[in-house]
């Protein structure tokens, strides 16, 4: 035996008694129990309280009882034995028999009732809390241990049940290619876009559909990435507002892209490179108090050779002594790219050089938006939307500042030459009758609704449809002229020759839920017997599908007027009917039980106020007390539209919900800020919802939980096809996932909503990017079924485009540069996705 060295202590022979291991390990198990039992002694105290608030509003005693229960269970734990774990799976099974009562085997919904639950009773089931129970108290532990087991199993059953379920989803297959309707189509309108995209949705039919059927559901998994350009154009520039976005939807003309960027540059690259070609950047006005910064695409002329009949074509070349260069590449801008800019103006820029149209404009390569406009204020009126361009005329609309005050400017629909920016006729709803141009020394009418989005054009109809917006403000009508009342959120048809009505179709009376009309209608060719009908397609934010002869405004499918409730704010009347068709997407009135949450805390408390806010369903007027309004001015759909195939008469869509809260705050003046905080901004401007000279102002907010999750339950967003002839859904899926707006990244498909549009090939793929979440993804266009996605670097807010190179290789762009007031990630990033090299 060694000898221990000296000054070391002696060691310890004997090991650890095992009463004192037992002890430790008892008094830990006492612990746990105890602070499990004081949880959920809490947890039942709130529930139990809250519980009862929501039965004085009139809503389900569940929360009331299961509370109770959870605080009984958790005194009954404290004094050991199985009566507590009995209590307790009592609770958790009144909860399984609510939850299958009230929503089914529907996963999202379950799970906000029952994970706090099942979690807490997983804990209570392990030995660290059976065994300070027995030792307090044996009797029943062990039996009730098996019934709580049971019952957490009877849960986890009914969840992976749910779980493979999809209530809402549709199945089906859309209808194929009709060959009558597409020999019908072919001569009806402009070509479906195919090599080229020279218009925002394609063509100046606005389908967002191309010819090209290089890319197919066979072969859609193998696109790859082809070249990526960065436009060095970011969010975050001093001066610049919130929703500052990256909506652009580039144009392809020859072999080249054209595309504008949020702070106003506009962009030439070689469209199967990638390479910049040129770049042009105008000097913008500065200190501008703008709501939105935003471009979503360029406009092109093509000249005035182009735009003569082909017999008068074939006698110009018969005298001509040699055949004219492409008007792209001339220098001589007889082709012409046109930007407008947030300062108020559209540039004429020649499409080879980059450089502005010096005829354009009496020598200055640009108009003047603001001429002849009252309450001239720079910033508060531009027009984000491309123009559209039609025989000889570029056709102007604009953005008015959404309720800021009752003394906003014009929303004017201006027609101007292309060639030399001459106006030509301008229709103001204010004074629908006078279209001939403006005397220099009047003003058009003040505070007019406008037409901020993008309008379509049949030249052979002679026809440019405009969709509408309301009059500031959106949430208080008492004032509204009588133009205002006839043309607001309505689709207009004017006549492209003098801009004189032909015919209007209103799709919300009076408007006081921001339902203007925001996407490009979508022309289409319709088949019915043997006859073809040209029809005009209308997505609302309300999720009705207008189908409508574009002839004379007339429903193709039925339009019925459903009764609305009625009881709008002080001074203010509500229409008693709203118009249904039927194609539509308008979802389901929300009820208690739709309500949500990550837990069953705040899934109760999104029910609390669920009760306390005034709703009768869509279309509940506006309220001091507070109106659920479902859905919200997000919009079932929104700027994006839809995507039309002319051939198989289909529409694909982007269906999307989610519910706001707006509140009236009565105004006691003009000046005040109410909603704005307490100092007002140096310029009235950015004062959003403050609504000066209207006896009220509005509080604007999503339905959120004190968790900022969405209240209602999820899905909040679908891909859908719909058969334009009979209005049936083929076919729904719920579409995206949370991953890159939630605090935890869930990758599962939630279903959220778009902002953005599709777009449909011949080749039978959808593409759409505009999820919430960072991916573009491609569909069968048949049943809806995902075949590829590509991560994107930034938010994909724009609608894709698709053409073919020089390469002969047809490719997908896809812009993402995320949108400011969603909150997805901003960038710069021009993104062509391509099939590989043969």
């Amino acid at each position: 035996m060694n000898p221990r060295p000296p000054g070391q202590p002696a060691r310890s022979s004997s090991p650890p008694s095992p009463a004192s291991s037992s002890s430790s390990s008892s008094s830990s198990s006492s612990v746990l129990l105890a602070v499990l039992a004081v949880l959920i002694g809490l947890a039942g105290l709130a529930l139990a309280v809250a519980g009862a608030w929501l039965i004085a509003l009139g809503g389900s005693w569940y929360y009331l009882v299961a509370g109770l229960g959870l605080a009984a269970a958790a005194l009954l734990l404290r004094r050991g034995g199985g009566a507590g774990l009995m209590v307790y799976a009592a609770v958790v099974l009144l909860t399984l028999a609510w939850a299958l009562w009230e929503v089914g085997l529907d996963w999202w919904p379950m799970a906000a009732r029952g994970d706090v639950f099942f979690v807490v009773g997983l804990l209570l089931l392990t030995p660290w809390v059976a065994r300070p129970l027995a030792l307090r108290n044996a009797a029943g532990v062990g039996s009730a241990r098996t019934v709580l087991g049971v019952v957490l199993a009877a849960f986890l059953v009914a969840a992976v049940f749910s779980w493979m379920r999809e209530p809402r989803r549709i199945e089906g297959i859309a209808p194929s290619v009709d060959a009558a309707a597409a020999t019908a189509n072919a001569p009806a309108g402009p070509a479906a876009a195919a090599d080229e995209w020279t218009a925002y949705g394609g063509t100046g039919f606005g389908q967002r559909y191309s010819a090209l059927d290089q890319i197919t559901p066979q072969n859609v998994g193998q696109l790859e990435e082809a070249w990526h350009f960065r436009t060095g154009d970011v969010r975050g520039q001093p001066g610049d507002p919130e929703e500052t976005t990256f909506e652009v939807t580039p144009l392809k003309i020859g072999e080249r892209l054209f595309l504008c960027t949020p702070h106003q540059s506009v962009i030439a690259l070689d469209a199967t490179t990638g390479r910049q070609v040129w770049r042009y950047t105008p000097q913008i006005a500065g200190s501008l108090a703008l709501q939105h910064l935003t471009c979503r695409g360029l406009s092109y002329y093509p000249g005035a050779a182009a735009q003569q009949s082909p017999q008068q074509q074939a006698s110009a070349l018969a005298l001509a002594p040699a055949p004219a260069p492409a008007p792209a590449s001339t220098g001589s801008c007889d082709a012409k790219l046109f930007m407008p800019t947030a300062d108020g103006r559209v540039i004429a820029l020649d499409p080879a050089s980059g450089k502005p149209c010096p005829a354009f404009g009496g020598g200055s390569g640009q108009i003047d938006l603001w001429k002849n406009m009252p309450n001239v204020r720079p910033g508060s009126y531009y027009s984000t939307s491309p123009p559209v361009v039609a025989r000889s005329l570029l056709i102007v609309g604009g953005t008015v500042l959404d309720n800021v005050s009752t003394k906003e400017t014009s929303g004017v629909i201006r027609a101007f030459d292309a060639n030399t920016g001459a106006l030509v006729w301008n229709w103001d709803s204010g004074n629908p009758e006078e279209t001939a141009p403006i005397a220099a020394d009047r003003t058009y009418t003040a505070n007019s609704p406008n037409s901020w989005s993008i309008s379509s054009v049949d030249e052979a109809l002679g026809l440019v449809y405009v969709p509408m917006g309301n009059q500031p403000p959106d949430q208080w009508g008492g004032a509204r002229s009588e133009g205002a009342k006839k043309y607001s959120s309505a689709v207009v048809a004017l006549d492209l020759a003098s801009g004189r009505v032909r015919w209007s179709f209103q799709t919300v009376h009076h408007d006081l839920w921001d339902y203007d009309v925001p996407a490009q209608p979508s022309l289409v060719d319709l088949r019915a017997g043997s006859e073809t009908v040209p029809a005009l397609v209308q997505p609302t934010k309300q999720g009705e599908l207008f189908v409508l002869d574009r002839r004379n405004g007339k429903p193709i499918l039925p339009v019925n007027e459903r009764a609305a409730p009625q009881g709008a704010a002080a001074g203010d009347a509500t229409a008693p009917t709203q118009p249904s068709s039927a194609l539509s997407f308008d979802p389901p009135a929300l009820k208690p039980s739709d309500m949500w949450g990550a837990t069953i805390f705040d899934q109760l408390a999104c029910r609390i106020a669920f009760h306390r806010l005034r709703y009768e369903g869509r279309f509940t007027p506006p309220s001091t007390q507070g109106s659920l309004i479902h859905p919200g001015n997000f919009g079932v759909f929104n700027w994006g539209g839809v995507a039309v195939d002319p051939r198989r008469q289909i529409v694909f869509a982007t269906p999307a919900s989610l519910a706001f809260v707006s509140r009236l705050v009565p105004r006691a003046d003009d000046t005040s800020l109410y909603v704005q905080g307490k100092q007002r901004p140096d310029d009235s401007l950015p004062a959003l919802n403050e609504n000066f000279g209207a006896p009220f102002a509005v509080k604007l907010s999503a339905f959120t939980s004190v968790l900022g999750l969405p209240c209602q339950a999820p899905p909040w967003g679908y891909v859908a096809a719909a058969d334009l002839r009979t209005g049936r859904v083929a076919w729904m899926h719920k579409n995206g996932t949370v991953r890159d707006s939630s605090p935890l990244p869930l990758p599962f498909a939630m279903g959220v909503p778009n902002l953005g549009g599709p777009i449909l090939t011949a080749g039978g793929v959808a593409f759409l990017s505009g999820t919430l979440d960072q991916f573009v993804r491609g569909y069968d266009v048949n049943d809806g079924k995902e075949l590829w996605r590509s991560r994107l670097p930034a938010g994909g807010q724009a609608t894709p485009m698709t053409y073919r190179g020089t390469d002969g290789r047809q490719y997908l762009l896809v812009v993402a540069g995320g949108h400011g007031s969603l909150g997805t990630r901003t960038g710069d990033h021009v993104i062509a996705y391509a099939l590989p090299r043969r």
